[in-house]
């Protein structure tokens, strides 16, 4: 009996050894050979799922990109407003540079005011964003023109723009402010968006003397990119030229006619403070450095280690408010304008064509 038995087992192990071995031993084993017409087919339904990967990942960038702004709770209807600030406050609405919308805003007059300061928030940002900076500054003196892009703040049913169509929103406040105090000299203060903006229409108008740019993208590939990078943790090179391409089907326009790095040299002789984050999730800090490589002087370039996007402020509250109001007594108030002043006329080309055309202000000339 005993005998039997391992006799059996051994049986076992070998018939469990031989299967073992054709299921290790996986280049032994047949497999039926796919024919041409096999791998071809094969070969075009997998690039053909690829690519319908690449459209829909750079349509869905676009479409969040221009999408209408809504609200997304009742809390966001209520925000601060110049009343709690016990500010002077007249509110405003101007004509952009071309277009029939009207551009929302908070207007403070100071007393025997030199200087007039625009202020501008960033890509979906209200007035009430900056109405901090917009008090800091009327109480140091300044007239200021604080407002909102148009449909980025208040709901309006319309698509956006990264900087495309925005900049004569931006065109429209500089006139404006130039008409509610002619002698006035005029700086700015932009946050992310609205710093990119400001540098693009800064060069292009020679009635502003001085700009600070908080948390400012390069450029408009630029910012896509780095959200592209973070958030899907791929190289955007794949959905480059397919999102640039939606851009101009959806919006009309493309990456390249929103660098404010090409345009930043043109500001120059007149001063530019660059601000940025080191831990900016939104827009890549190293922007900041090739903005201030691409300026001209007079420049400076404030990088704090631990903020996050348009978050210096918050760092240092005292430093920040100092270091602005300081940026413009030098330059505004106690110094000579470094250019000569004077309207803009139509001897640029690019404005009275573009004007006239009805088409947008945003590419450089």
């Amino acid at each position: 009996m005993l005998l039997f038995m391992c006799r059996h087992a051994i049986t076992v192990s070998r018939t469990l050894e031989k299967e073992l071995a054709l299921i290790i031993n996986v280049p032994n084993r047949r497999f039926p050979r796919p024919s041409l017409k096999q791998i071809v087919f094969g070969g075009l339904s997998g690039g053909i799922g690829v690519l319908g990967i690449i459209f829909a990942v750079a349509l869905f960038i676009v479409e969040t990109l221009i999408r209408p702004k809504r609200l997304t709770n009742f809390i966001e209807q209520y925000t601060f407003s110049p009343f709690e600030l016990d500010l002077p406050a007249e509110e405003v609405a101007f004509a952009p540079l071309y277009g029939e919308h009207l551009v929302s805003g908070w207007y403070m007059s100071y007393p025997q005011a030199t200087t007039t300061i625009i202020v501008c928030p960033g890509y979906r940002g209200r007035r009430s964003d900056v109405l901090g900076t917009c008090a800091q500054l009327w109480r140091a003196g300044h007239n200021v023109l604080g407002f909102e892009y148009y449909g980025h703040g208040s709901v309006v049913g319309k698509p956006i723009t990264l900087g495309y169509r925005e900049i004569n929103d931006f065109m429209g406040a500089i006139e404006y402010a130039k008409k509610r105090a002619p002698q006035a000299r005029l700086g700015v203060v932009g946050y992310s968006m609205g710093a990119a903006v400001a540098i693009m229409a800064v060069a292009r108008s020679k009635e502003v003397e001085a700009i600070v740019a908080d948390s400012a993208f390069a450029t408009h590939k630029s910012a896509v990119a780095y959200a592209v990078r973070r958030t899907l943790h791929v190289p955007f090179i794949i959905f480059d030229w397919t999102t640039d391409f939606l851009l101009w089907l959806r919006a009309g326009y493309r990456f390249h006619q929103v660098e404010p790095l090409r345009d930043i040299g043109r500001i120059a002789p007149r001063p530019i403070l660059i601000i940025h984050g080191l831990k900016d999730t939104v827009v890549d800090p190293k922007d900041a450095s090739l903005l201030y490589e691409a300026a001209g002087d007079p420049k400076e370039l404030w990088l704090l280690p631990n903020a996050e996007h348009c978050g210096a402020y918050f760092e240092d509250r005292a430093a920040y408010v100092n270091k602005m109001i300081e940026f413009f007594d030098l330059y505004l108030k106690k110094s000579r304008p470094p250019i000569d002043l004077q309207p803009r006329k139509a001897e640029d080309p690019a404005i009275g064509a573009e004007k006239e055309s009805g088409s947008s202000f945003s590419e450089a000339s």
